[in-house]
Parts: C-alpha cells; sequence; structure tokens
C-alpha cells in the first residue's frame, strides 16, 4: 500500500514539489542521508519525463507518483498517460537544474539554466539509470511508468 500518492498537472513548476515531498518521505523511511539527492535527481527527472510527454500528446490528465516505504527498501512510481510512440523519442523536456536552478537552497543546481532546449528521453532515462541501481522503466499504450527503488538505512544496518 503507498506511503504517499501525488497527483499534480503536467506542469514543470510541480515537479519542485513531487522532487521535496520525495526526499521528505525517503528521509522518514530510512533512506541513507548520502542518496538523498539523488532520490530527488532522479524524482524530478522522471517526473519531468511525464511533464514533457502529457505536454507533448495534449493530455490533460495528471502525473502520478506514488511512494512506497516498505521493511527495507523505498520505491518510488512515476506515470503518465502518454501512449508509446512508435519511434519511442519523446520531446526535448527541460531538466530538473534547468527548469529549477535551486529555489530551494537543497544544493539541486546541477545545470546551467537558461534557455538550451533541455534533454530528451534517453538522456533522461540515462540520468535516471546512473542514479539509481533498482529502476524498471514500461510502457505501453496506456501510458508508461518508472519505478525506482533504494535501500533502507535499517536494510543495510541488518536489522
Amino acid at each position: 500500500m503507498p506511503t504517499v500518492e501525488l497527483r499534480f498537472s503536467a506542469l514543470p513548476e510541480h515537479v519542485r514539489t513531487a522532487r521535496l515531498v520525495a526526499a521528505a518521505v525517503a528521509r522518514r523511511a530510512g533512506v541513507d542521508e548520502a542518496v538523498l539527492d539523488e532520490v530527488r535527481l532522479a524524482v524530478g527527472e522522471a517526473c519531468l519525463r511525464a511533464v514533457g510527454l502529457h505536454q507533448h500528446n495534449g493530455l490533460s490528465g495528471p502525473v502520478r507518483v506514488v511512494l512506497t516505504e516498505e521493511e527495507k527498501k523505498f520505491s518510488i512510481e512515476v506515470g503518465d498517460d502518454a501512449p508509446t510512440a512508435a519511434s519511442g523519442h519523446v520531446p526535448a523536456a527541460r531538466s530538473t537544474a534547468e527548469t529549477h536552478p535551486d529555489p530551494d537552497g537543497d544544493g539541486n543546481a546541477s545545470g546551467p539554466g537558461g534557455d538550451e532546449a533541455g534533454i530528451d528521453d534517453e538522456m533522461g532515462l540515462a540520468v535516471i539509470s546512473g542514479l539509481v541501481d533498482d529502476v524498471e522503466v514500461t510502457a505501453g499504450e496506456a501510458g508508461g511508468t518508472i519505478r525506482m527503488s533504494w535501500p533502507a538505512a535499517s536494510a543495510a544496518a541488518g536489522s
């Protein structure tokens, strides 16, 4: 059962909220403090990908983020309603750092900002894969999902 479930309009300005909520729930779930920046960045990239898919496809439905605290792991699932394109290519979406150049002061301003086109779907997925060891991406006619998980600190301590 989900610990927290978010639904937000497919607008880049809502991604910051998803990042902050994910970090707070991850911290409470016992995810190591050293990994929280990775959680924030991965959630930001996954949410921006979903926002880009919704906007490109003219979808008005919300982006879904489900955060689940389990005994030994913390999971995040970001879902969109965009059907998979034949080419598998998604139009450019702005990276987390470009869209939100660290307005909350949490140390996540890793990009240049500005008027660049942003990163495309493959690059966003590469960033997520580089940050998260346990990631699964699924896509179909009804939409797609990115599932990510991290061990909880209690699992590392052997409890």
